[in-house]
C-alpha cells in the first residue's frame, strides 16, 4: 500500500511528538519524593479529553446565546401584545365614556321635553303656581359631542309638535288677554288692576345675598316657550281682576228704580249724589255676593241702615245697605253667589229694597254696567276656570308639524 506523502506533514508530526514527548515529573509530598512518567500517548489522550470538553463548552455558549436571542424575540412579542391590550382598554373605556354622554344627553333631552309638556299643558288647563311654571322649563343643554347631537335629532319631531302647539297657545293666550282687557277697561277699572301694579321703597340687597325668588324664566330658555309664560302670566294677572269683578246678580230678580248719581233726594229733595243703585224687592228677598269675597264691615253703618262691605282684592268693594238680616261675619270668606243677607227698609230708607255699591280704590262707581254685562261676566269667569281655549282642524295641526 503506497502512503501519500503531503509537503510539511512530516514537520508536523515531529512537532506534536516534540510536544508530547515522554515527560518524568517528580512530586513531593513533604515526606518523600515520588516520580511520575507520563508517556506520549497518555498526554495525547488527556490532550483530546481537554479538547471534547473545550469542544462542548464552546457549543453550550453558542447555545446559550441562541436561547438569549430566542427570548429576546419572546418578551419584544410579549411586550407588543401588552401594549394592544393596553390600547384595546383605552378604547373600551372611551366607547364605555362616550356610551355615558349619551345616556345622559339623552335621558336630560326627554326631561326637557317631558316639562315642556307638563308646561304646555299646565297653561292650557289654566292651573299652576308661576314659580312652578317657569320651573318647568329647563334651558337645553348643549350636545358634548357628534354622536350626542346626531342621537338628539329624534327628537326633532317631538320638539316641532311642541313648538307649534306653544305658538297656538301664545295666540290663544293674548285673545284672551286682550278680551279680559277690554272688558276690565269698559268697566272703568283702571289698567294697573289688570297688569299688576308695583312699586315701593328701595331697599337694595347686599352684594353675595339671595335674591327673592321671582316667576321668571332663565334666559337661555327656548325663545318661544319663554314668550309663551310671559304672555300667560300677563293674562293671569288680567284673570285675577276678571275674579274679583262683581258678575253675579246681587238679587234673584234685579229691577232699578233709582241709578247711579244725582238725583232728587227722596228726604229733604233737592241735587245730592246717590253713590248706587236702589234695587226694590219684598222684606226677606235673599241678598248674594256678586263675586269671590272677603267680609268687611257688618252692622249699622249710618244712613245705610244694616250694612255688609265686601273686599274682592285689586282695590273692588261692593256694599250691601238696608238689609233687614245680616248673615255673615267680618272676616270670613264668601264666594260669589253665597248668601250674605235678607233685603230689608233699615237706615234712611222709604220702603224695602237693596242699596247696591260698586267701589273702586274707594270710589264709588256707576253698578249699571256690572249687572248689565254680568252674564257675560260669569261666562268669562268660567271660561276662564276651564282654562285656555283652542281649536282647529286635527289635520291642519298634524300638517303644520310635519314641516
Amino acid at each position: 500500500m503506497q502512503v501519500l506523502a503531503l509537503p510539511g506533514a512530516s514537520k508536523l508530526l515531529s512537532g506534536i511528538r516534540s510536544l508530547f514527548r515522554s515527560r518524568e515529573i517528580f512530586v513531593h509530598d513533604g515526606a518523600a519524593m515520588q516520580r511520575i512518567h507520563l508517556s506520549s500517548r497518555i498526554q495525547l489522550a488527556a490532550a483530546g479529553i481537554a479538547l471534547t470538553a473545550v469542544s462542548g463548552a464552546v457549543l453550550s455558549v453558542g447555545q446559550i446565546a441562541a436561547s438569549a436571542a430566542d427570548f429576546s424575540v419572546t418578551a419584544t412579542a410579549i411586550a407588543s401584545q401588552q401594549a394592544e391590550r393596553v390600547a384595546a382598554g383605552q378604547r373600551e373605556a372611551a366607547l364605555r365614556n362616550e356610551l355615558v354622554q349619551l345616556k345622559a344627553a339623552t335621558r336630560a333631552e326627554a326631561a326637557r321635553l317631558e316639562a315642556r309638556q307638563a308646561f304646555l299643558a299646565s297653561v292650557l288647563a289654566g292651573e299652576g303656581d308661576p314659580q312652578q311654571l317657569a320651573s318647568l322649563i329647563p334651558a337645553p343643554a348643549p350636545a358634548k359631542s357628534q354622536a350626542a347631537r346626531n342621537l338628539l335629532t329624534l327628537f326633532g319631531k317631538v320638539d316641532g309638535e311642541q313648538q307649534l302647539m306653544a305658538a297656538r297657545v301664545k295666540s290663544a293666550t293674548d285673545q284672551r288677554y286682550a278680551e279680559t282687557l277690554g272688558v276690565v277697561s269698559k268697566l272703568g277699572i283702571p289698567s294697573a288692576a289688570a297688569f299688576g301694579g308695583m312699586g315701593g321703597p328701595y331697599e337694595p340687597i347686599p352684594s353675595g345675598a339671595a335674591a327673592a325668588s321671582q316667576p321668571a324664566v332663565a334666559p337661555a330658555t327656548d325663545p318661544q316657550f319663554r314668550a309663551l309664560f310671559n304672555s300667560w302670566k300677563r293674562l293671569e294677572q288680567a284673570e285675577s281682576t276678571l275674579v274679583a269683578i262683581p258678575s253675579e246678580r246681587p238679587v234673584q230678580n234685579v229691577t232699578v228704580n233709582s241709578g247711579f248719581g244725582v238725583r232728587s233726594d227722596p228726604f229733604r229733595g233737592g241735587r245730592a249724589m246717590h253713590a248706587g243703585v236702589d234695587i226694590p224687592g219684598p222684606i226677606g228677598t235673599p241678598i248674594y255676593a256678586t263675586a269671590d269675597a272677603v267680609v268687611g264691615r257688618t252692622g249699622w253703618v249710618g244712613g245705610y241702615g244694616n250694612l255688609v262691605e265686601l273686599d274682592h282684592g285689586k282695590g273692588i268693594q261692593t256694599r250691601y245697605g238696608h238689609l233687614s238680616s245680616i248673615l255673615v261675619t267680618p272676616g270670613t270668606r264668601v264666594k260669589r253667589g253665597q248668601q250674605i243677607g235678607l233685603m230689608g227698609s233699615t237706615g234712611r230708607s222709604t220702603g224695602s229694597h237693596l242699596h247696591y255699591e260698586v267701589r273702586i280704590d274707594g270710589s264709588a262707581v256707576n253698578p249699571m254696567p256690572f249687572l248689565q254685562s254680568s252674564d257675560y261676566l260669569l261666562a268669562m269667569q268660567k271660561r276662564n276656570e276651564a282654562g285656555v281655549a283652542m281649536g282647529g282642524p286635527v289635520e291642519a295641526s298634524k300638517t303644520a308639524a310635519s314641516k
